[in-house]
């Protein structure tokens, strides 16, 4: 399986954010890429870092105006897509999400993930914005393969990428748009794949995108393979990258490191007493 990880700048102009994205969709397929991951919320400015009420029209119905181009873009380069993107919710008409859509080579609408742990942090307002979500930690099947959604903040907690290697996923993508913790990027990521035994691919966004920026956001995407090892990564600038896992490798791992047979849920239910 090959995959891109593309970690972009962005401008105000959403149109300008959403081409520079399809251009490099249209780069991906010529280079026969099976599936390519955007960074969190591509399509726009990282609009957490103030609260400001206008952001609320940047929000979209998934599948909406930004997923439908990319669905096209997808089928005509012939590359699965991890979009993440805001969300305004079609049923209940005022609620916001931080979404992932994943869509097939075929350009079909596959489903969504949406973020469920939201920071509250100097330049990461996402309570203002967001609702935590509601849909769990499914699992996509993409050309026969399991692949898993984590969005930016979720990689701080250990429990969803549990939950979706048990539910099979062989690769967890990590859309990202983060200044914070540097020195648990890596770590953290490779920690997922390692307990795990997946491969986990990190996307963040690079640059800075107003005067003052404290944190700017610092790159670094990458791709860890079944035992934790960095299979490659990224610069601070933008670029994408360009991976082949060997899903094997999943199956191979486990063999040898059988942490997900040997796991003890009979005496993990005080994890839930603690609330």
């Amino acid at each position: 399986m090959k995959i891109a990880l593309l970690q972009m700048t962005c401008e105000e102009n959403k149109e300008k954010n959403v081409r520079k994205a399809i251009d490099y969709i249209i780069k991906a397929g010529k280079q026969s890429v099976d599936m390519l991951c955007l960074q969190e919320l591509f399509s726009t400015v990282y609009i957490a870092r103030t609260q400001d009420e206008s952001y609320f029209e940047l929000a979209e119905t998934i599948p909406g105006p930004t997923i439908k181009q990319l669905m096209s873009a997808a089928k005509e380069s012939n590359v699965a897509l991890v979009a993440p993107i805001f969300e305004v919710d079609s049923d209940v008409p005022g609620t916001y999400y931080n979404t992932s859509a994943v869509i097939d080579r075929n350009g079909v609408f596959i489903g969504k993930y949406r973020k469920t742990h939201l920071p509250q942090l100097p330049e990461y307002e996402e309570k203002y914005y967001f609702k935590p979500g509601n849909l769990g930690y499914p699992v996509f099947q993409v050309d026969g393969h399991k692949i898993g959604v984590y969005i930016c903040y979720d990689r701080h907690f250990l429990e969803g990428p549990r939950i979706m290697a048990l539910r099979g996923a062989e690769v967890i993508f990590v859309p990202t748009c983060t200044g914070f913790y540097p020195e648990l990027w890596e770590l953290e990521l490779r920690a997922h794949a390692s307990f795990n035994t997946i491969f986990v691919a990190g996307v963040n966004r690079v640059g800075s995108e107003y005067e003052g920026q404290k944190h700017p956001f610092f790159g670094g995407s990458l791709v860890s393979d079944p035992a934790g090892r960095v299979l490659a990564k990224a610069s601070s600038e933008e670029e994408m990258l360009v991976v082949d896992l060997d899903l094997d490798q999943v199956v191979e791992r486990r063999r040898r490191a059988p942490f997900l047979r040997d796991r003890r849920p009979d005496l993990y239910t005080p994890l839930a007493e603690f609330t």
